[in-house]
């Protein structure tokens, strides 16, 4: 087994463990491996592994291991997408996980149409109100949830997150349990499924997953340092 391979796996075991201390299924939980800045041998590495999932976080880095690594790849987009990369995103990505704005919810719905694509969206929530930080506040958050369910070239799957870098242990599960707040109660008010949590990186993914994610961005724990 390579380090790569090693370090996938010890991710999973990690998951695992965090998953059955909350009397959580591992198995409800799956791992986004991120490989944005990597280049496309790493995930071929993984790949004949049997990973399938992976994130980029630019359009450009996107397209261009799309076309060099296998079609049966699941990319998600992670990062914050800019209008005029919209297009390339929608043609490539299976989730996007950085709705933020209605502008930028409309756009994806419409390109989707002309592109005959119905990618999975989720919704960014700036939980902690960072101002370095993309995701709309949660104040804004139903507007923009009725939109997306309403759209019909999209799927409104979820939520997504980023909880504060230097944040201790107790602010960062905060920051996790108010989006799952927040997912239950618009799931309850829209009368709509949104089973997907994406929450938690290399550095909280456990605290994540105690909180209820299902679905884990882990980057830098899997590939190494960028």
């Amino acid at each position: 087994m390579s380090t790569l391979q090693q370090n996938y796996s010890e991710v999973l075991e990690r998951i695992r463990r965090a998953a059955e201390a909350s009397g959580r299924r591992a198995e409800s939980i799956r791992l986004l491996a991120v490989s944005k800045t990597f280049p496309a041998e790493a995930i071929r590495e993984l790949y004949d592994a049997g990973v399938r999932l992976f994130g980029e976080s630019r359009a450009p880095e996107l397209a261009e291991k799309a076309a060099a690594l296998p079609a049966d790849i699941e990319w998600h987009f992670i990062g914050r997408l800019q209008a005029n990369k919209v297009r390339k995103v929608v043609q490539i990505a299976r989730m996007i996980h950085s709705v933020d704005t209605l502008p930028l919810l409309e756009r994806i719905d419409r390109i989707a149409g002309e592109e005959g694509r119905r990618p999975e969206i989720l919704l960014e929530v700036n939980v902690s109100g960072e101002a370095t930080k993309a995701g709309t506040a949660p104040s804004a958050l139903e507007r923009l949830a009725e939109e997306a369910a309403g759209c019909r070239n999209l799927v409104f799957c979820g939520l997504m997150t980023m909880a504060p870098a230097d944040a201790t242990e107790t602010e960062i599960a905060a920051v996790f349990e108010t989006l799952r707040r927040c997912r239950d109660a618009l799931a309850g008010r829209l009368q709509i499924a949104l089973p997907v949590l994406s929450m938690g990186m290399s550095g909280d993914f456990e605290i994540a997953v105690r909180h209820g994610s299902t679905l884990v961005r882990v980057g830098s724990s899997i590939f190494g340092g960028r």
